[in-house]
């Protein structure tokens, strides 16, 4: 199947693989701030965005494939691949068998020819199965190699709690891989979050880890035409200000957004103005935003559905600590998952992982505001 393809990219080109990415790159902008564009929006699902980017890229890029357990003829697990295989073939979107070190493997063994591979995992938490591909062989070839060799290959899927699917498929693995040198590990919310760091990440020289959240599939948000431009891309390692305030600074990402976004609404009913910071990478880190928005609202809460130990937010804590603990008024608060293995009885399992409601208990706690809340989440 690889041989095919790098005969069919090159041959008609005259181009190495490697070469004629390279020129893709050249040809396709990755901004397109020079665009005139319609100020109207349109809905559109997680689900589609993904799907749609997926389709561009392979449109634009013969390099680029995707790989996985049941992403042909069923299209895949989530209907993320839908579409793909009558359009590019069985040599671009190739069913596998349930070997997740297997085909995790051929993925950067493309990479290392030139080829741009987009993994699927079935859930994260299956890649532990593929864990030394992705860690000692993907994240850290470039470095061995003194920079000759890029792995420009995508791992993405499910991550993090679903709804009752027990504590082997419900951890968040933003923690494990973010403190891998050598990956890059994008955590998209909405639909421009998906659009614009999928087709970031496949355009990446390096290896990227996609974190997607199962439940966040099905979400439809507002995406304007420039978002719908196939050259639009986000930049890695830039965070987005969800929402401005001056009282707390809240970060989040994935699912815990929502939550976020859904916290400050009551608190502004509680006159506390909080600004809530959607992270979208978690390696590289976006400080800087971070900071300034600390430095602004002098408190923080950090919110995330992994475990609390080593985690997101005790990273996020000792940057603030670090570059602007003058400017705290109140200790920082962290927000996580218990320190449990995922329970699968329901009620249980809510209590295991961050509500709207602990969010705004947190900062009330960091704005000296004691009372019981007032207001409750929908």
């Amino acid at each position: 199947m690889l041989g095919i393809l790098r005969q069919k990219v090159g041959g008609a080109t005259g181009l190495s693989s490697q070469g004629l990415g390279n020129h893709m790159l050249r040809l396709r902008p990755v901004t397109s701030a020079l665009r005139n564009y319609s100020s109207a929006t349109k809905e559109m699902t997680v689900r589609d965005a993904l799907n749609s980017a997926l389709d561009e890229e392979m449109a634009a890029d013969p390099n680029v494939f995707v790989m996985g357990e049941e992403v042909g003829e069923y299209q895949g697990a989530y209907k993320i691949t839908k579409g793909l295989l009558d359009k590019y073939g069985p040599e671009r979107v190739v069913d596998t068998p349930i070997t997740e070190a297997g085909f995790a493997g051929i993925g950067v063994g493309a990479a290392y020819h030139g080829l741009r591979p987009v993994i699927e995992f079935m859930t994260f938490n299956f890649s532990m199965q593929a864990i030394d591909h992705i860690i000692n062989s993907a994240a850290k070839s470039n470095y061995m190699s003194a920079g000759k060799i890029n792995v420009p290959i995508v791992f993405r899927g499910p991550n993090g709690p679903a709804a009752g699917v027990g504590a082997q498929h419900s951890q968040c693995y933003g923690g494990w891989y973010g403190s891998v040198p050598g990956l890059k590990v994008l955590v998209p919310y909405s639909s421009e979050d998906a659009r614009g760091l999928l087709k970031s990440a496949i355009r990446d020289p390096d290896p990227v880890v996609f974190l997607e959240n199962e439940l966040l599939y099905g979400e439809s948000f507002p995406v304007s035409a420039e978002v719908l431009d196939s050259s639009f891309c986000l930049p890695i390692g830039k965070a987005k200000i969800e929402r401005e305030g001056k009282d707390v600074t809240i970060t989040a990402f994935s699912k815990m957004v929502g939550y976020a976004l859904k916290a400050a609404e009551i608190l502004e009913k509680e006159g506390i103005n909080a600004e809530v910071i959607n992270l979208r990478s978690i390696r590289p880190l976006d400080r800087a935003t971070i900071n300034a928005s600390v430095r602004k609202t002098n408190r923080l809460v950090t919110v995330e559905e992994g475990f609390p130990q080593h985690g997101i937010g005790a990273e996020i804590c000792a940057s603030v600590v670090e570059d602007s603990f003058g400017y705290l008024d109140a200790p920082v608060e962290r927000i996580a998952g218990a320190d449990v293995p995922t329970p699968y009885a329901a009620n249980l399992e809510r209590m295991a992982f961050p509500q709207i409601e602990d969010i705004v208990r947190a900062a009330k706690r960091v704005c000296y505001r004691s009372a019981p809340i007032s207001a409750t989440a929908s």
